[in-house]
């Protein structure tokens, strides 16, 4: 797959100047200036945030109401239950909240829907559950916003319910006590992009507030802020960058023993954004996954050093089997792709008997980066599929659905991301009109973009500029690890490792040379030999070998030199 190189264009003013009057490298004052981040406030907050740098919970829309009538349910000792999602950010919005209250003295328990049996956020069925258990007072946590009926339902039972959530908002609001999400169209919160566990934070930096309780109470649970935050692929920036990086502090040394514990085992020897994406959130979102969420949140709630080793191990043991199953189903998809020639359409719209529900989402992004287009995948049981969709940039699949709405039973999702139920025999007739849309949207010239912060010569490289790059964690969606372009480069060695998986090179130009991993692109190691000249696009790292470290390209796009 091609990609669009885009060299970002900055001043060299700027660059200079950011460089001079910060006391940085040209490589870290280039990619500040890249990214906008050239104002003394904001480059300040971006490199050094402090706690200072909150913005004042009482901004967030009904948290006035939200916490009077916290507090009036701690004062007459009504009955709280924490209504949340199964994913990272909902389990780690249930743990900061659930752990406030509990040091406070106040019990309080938590209802998490099963993602195979009851699907995402508010139902009936939990909710009268919840109304049997005389439960009084509901505060929703990543979920909510959408739950109009549900809310109503518990409204009629006896239950008032206050949301959390950070989801879009509908034209209509739920009818609960308080609707506390910053993306509210009356907000007038500065920041609309915390996750779900971030307006878990405000809430209890709001009750410490009235409580007239040391803000330290609220900012020791950051290291658990910090991992649903990342985890759950929200931009870097602004409020979520002074929540993870002074989250990251405490994530290095967190005294949660249930996080210690994962981290440990998910065998990073490096605790960064990287391990949080790759290494503790697949881990916890497999419980989810699988059915077992709850297991996830006994993690991070357990005290006992026993209980934890034993969840620790369940959590790995799901990961593997949610990997497996992947894999699985990833193999029959793409079986299907070339047998039924799809690869050559504009879309790809597969399904298969009994796959499995929690998985599909990740085979389809995994497809959907493979090919660069549009892909649904449906899980089928007897004539009803249900699925999940990722789309590319610049195609709404959302808007492409409401489309194809005489072929689908119903969906919801946004741009890039759908859910969605379609009957069997409607799947041609749907793949053909979902097609068509693609076909009007001239989508086969949609190339993707690979952005490059900066052009440089591998003689001005060494260790310490590329250990600087470290100031710039935690990376993430918003604030992507820089990207690098190193022109005419010779091959001195080239060879595929990992069964052709992956590509390992030694590259040189005329003074230097440097280690290069393309992971993924193994199949390179065919199309180059040694001796030819490429331009690389990557990431620099250090590598640490056998305790030997070494400056290394992260390769994400190679090209002949022309």
């Amino acid at each position: 797959m091609n990609k669009k190189w885009q060299i970002y264009k900055t001043e060299e003013a700027k660059i200079n100047q950011i460089q001079e009057k910060y006391n940085i490298n040209f490589l870290l004052a280039t990619i500040l200036a890249n990214r906008g981040i050239t104002e003394e406030k904001k480059i300040k907050k971006f490199l050094h945030p402090t706690r200072k740098d909150f913005y004042d919970p009482f901004l967030m829309p009904d948290m006035e109401i939200a916490v009077n009538r916290i507090l009036k349910a701690i004062e007459n000792k009504e009955k709280i239950i924490i209504y949340g999602d199964y994913d990272v950010d909902g389990i780690t919005s249930i743990t900061v909240l659930k752990s406030f209250f509990k040091d406070r003295g106040i019990l309080v328990d938590e209802y998490i829907p099963n993602r195979l049996e009851e699907g995402y956020g508010l139902n009936k069925k939990a909710i009268e559950k919840i109304a049997n258990e005389k439960y009084q007072l509901m505060i929703t946590v990543d979920c909510g916003i959408s739950g109009i009926e549900e809310i109503k339902y518990a409204n009629s039972l006896g239950i008032e319910t206050i949301v959390t959530d950070h989801h879009e908002v509908g034209e209509i609001l739920p009818k609960a006590i308080a609707v506390v999400d910053a993306k509210r169209k009356d907000s007038k919160y500065p920041f609309r992009e915390l996750a779900g566990v971030g307006v878990v934070l405000k809430l209890i930096q709001a009750l410490a507030q009235k409580l007239k309780i040391d803000e330290n109470e609220c900012l020791k649970y950051l290291d658990i802020v910090c991992i649903g935050t990342i985890s759950d692929i929200v931009p870097l920036i602004d409020e979520n960058r002074v929540i993870t990086k002074l989250g990251m502090m405490l994530v290095n040394q967190t005294k949660n023993i249930g996080l210690k514990s994962i981290l440990m085992s998910s065998g990073y020897k490096r605790i960064d954004s990287n391990t949080i994406s790759f290494g503790v959130a697949p881990r916890i979102n497999a419980c989810g996954r699988m059915g077992q969420a709850r297991e996830a949140l006994k993690l991070f709630l357990s005290t006992n050093i026993l209980e934890v080793q034993e969840l620790t191990k369940e959590l790995n043991t799901f990961n593997t089997k949610r990997q497996e199953t992947e894999k699985s189903i990833l193999k029959e998809a793409l079986e299907q792709i070339e047998k039924d020639s799809l690869d050559k359409k504009d879309t790809i719209v597969v399904g298969g008997e009994n796959w499995h529900h929690g998985v599909i989402g990740i085979v389809a992004s995994k497809i959907t980066e493979i090919f660069f287009k549009p892909s649904i995948l449906l899980c089928f049981q007897d004539d009803i599929g249900k699925g999940s969709g990722r789309s590319i940039p610049g195609f709404d699949l959302h808007d492409a659905l409401m489309k194809c709405s005489n072929t689908i039973e119903k969906f919801g999702g946004h741009s890039m991301a759908i859910g969605i139920t379609i009957k069997k025999d409607k799947l041609q007739e749907f793949r053909d009109e979902l097609e068509e849309i693609a076909k009007k949207a001239e989508i086969h010239k949609f190339v993707p973009i690979l952005p490059i912060d900066a052009k440089i010569n591998l003689s001005l490289i060494n260790k310490e500029i590329v250990e600087s790059l470290s100031k710039l964690e935690p990376f993430g969606e918003g604030n992507k690890m820089p990207v690098f372009l190193f022109k005419n480069l010779k091959i001195d060695s080239i060879r595929s490792i990992s069964e052709g998986k992956h590509l390992k090179v030694t590259l040189k130009d005329d003074n230097s040379i440097i280690d290069g991993i393309g992971f993924n692109i193994g199949n390179l190691a065919e199309e180059f030999k040694i001796g030819d000249k490429i331009d690389v696009a990557g990431v620099l790292e250090i590598n640490n070998f056998n305790g030997v470290e070494a400056i290394q390209i992260n390769i994400k796009d190679v090209m002949r030199t022309i």
